[in-house]
C-alpha cells in the first residue's frame, strides 16, 4: 500500500495544465472534424483514489485540465432510486450523483469556452433514458449539448461538424449513452453504437494483441456500416489479485507508453493497419502514468 500512495504522490505532482490555445489546446485542430481527432479518454473517469475498484489518481477538473477532453463513467441506481456514478455497483463504490457530475463539467465548460468535451455513460441497469433527462435537466448542462442535423442512419463520418464550428454554435458537449438511448424523444443524449463500435475492454493481455470489433455483436459482417463510424481502442489493462480482475497500477506507465510493447502505440498502429485511420478515443486507466497526450498528439498529426 506504501508503493501504491508513492506512486500517486508522485503522479499528481507533474501534472500540468494544458493551454487554452485553438480548439481543445490546438489550433491545427479546429478545422479538423470531430470524427477525424482522436481524444485519450479516462475509463471509470469519477473512480479516484488507491483502492483496487479506482481507476484514475486525479478528480474531474484536474482531468480536464491537464487535457482529458473525454470522459467515460459507469451509472447505476443507488438504494435511494437516484443515479449515481457507481463502479460495477453502488454498494461496491459510490462517488455520488449523475447531476453532481454533470455541474461539475458544466462549471468547467462555463470556464473554458474554447473547449469541447465529450462524455460517454455506461447504463448498466438498463435505465431509461428519461432518467438520465431528468440529471441533465437538473445539471443546466442541456444548452452545451450537441445534436446531430439527421437521423443516425444517414449519419456518416463526414457527417461531424469541425471543433471550431462546434465552439462557434457554443454547442461544446457531445454527450454519450452506451444502451437505453432514445434519439427521437431526447436528441441530444446520443446512441453511442450509433456512431462508434469499440474494441474489446477488460483485457488481460499486456500486449493488447488485437484490434477486432467487440461491440455491437455482429457490425464486422457489415464493413460498409464499420467504415462510416468512429471507433474506442479501449487500452486499459486488468489484472488478477486473488482471483478478481482489477486495474493494473503497477504497469499503467508501460501500458500507456507511446512506444513500445504493449503501448498506445503498437495497438494504435495495429488498428490502423487494419481500418485505415485512427481510433476516435482510447480509453485508458491512471491517464497522468506514461505519455497518453504524446500518444494522442501523435495519432493527431501534430508531432
Amino acid at each position: 500500500m506504501l508503493d501504491i500512495v508513492d506512486q500517486l504522490t508522485r503522479a499528481t505532482t507533474h501534472i500540468k495544465t494544458q493551454p487554452q490555445i485553438g480548439c481543445n489546446g490546438h489550433q491545427e485542430l479546429c478545422n479538423r472534424k470531430y470524427s477525424n481527432i482522436t481524444h485519450i479518454a479516462t475509463h471509470d473517469a469519477p473512480f479516484v483514489g488507491v483502492l483496487p475498484m479506482e481507476n484514475q489518481n486525479v478528480d474531474i477538473p484536474t482531468q480536464l485540465d491537464a487535457g482529458i477532453r473525454f470522459l467515460q463513467a459507469q451509472v447505476h441506481r443507488n438504494a435511494f432510486g437516484k443515479l449515481s456514478l457507481c463502479h460495477t455497483s453502488c454498494l461496491m463504490k459510490d462517488t455520488g450523483l449523475v447531476k453532481d457530475y454533470l455541474k461539475v463539467i458544466k462549471q468547467w465548460l462555463d470556464n473554458h469556452p474554447q473547449e469541447v468535451v465529450t462524455i460517454l455513460l455506461t447504463n448498466g441497469d438498463h435505465l431509461n433514458a428519461t432518467d438520465f433527462d431528468k440529471a441533465f435537466q437538473q445539471s443546466g448542462i442541456i444548452p452545451y449539448a450537441y445534436i446531430p442535423h439527421s437521423d443516425p442512419k444517414k449519419w456518416t463520418l463526414d457527417s461531424w461538424p469541425t471543433l471550431g464550428e462546434l465552439i462557434a454554435a457554443n454547442t461544446r458537449l457531445i454527450a454519450f449513452l452506451d444502451y437505453g438511448a432514445d434519439q427521437p424523444k431526447i436528441p441530444y443524449l446520443l446512441n453511442e453504437f450509433s456512431y462508434f463500435w469499440e474494441t474489446p475492454y477488460d483485457t488481460l493481455d499486456p500486449w493488447f494483441a488485437q484490434c477486432k470489433i467487440d461491440r455491437p455483436k455482429g457490425l464486422d459482417k457489415f464493413p460498409a456500416v464499420v467504415a462510416q463510424r468512429m471507433y474506442i481502442m479501449n487500452h486499459f489493462l486488468d489484472t488478477k489479485v486473488l482471483n478478481m480482475a482489477v486495474p493494473d497500477r503497477r504497469d499503467a506507465k508501460r501500458t500507456n507508453a507511446w512506444v513500445g510493447k504493449g503501448s498506445i502505440g503498437e495497438q494504435a498502429e495495429r488498428c490502423i493497419g487494419m481500418y485505415g485511420r485512427a481510433p476516435a478515443a482510447v480509453l485508458v486507466d491512471y491517464f497522468d502514468r506514461g505519455q497518453v497526450f504524446k500518444a494522442q498528439d501523435r495519432l493527431n498529426g501534430l508531432l
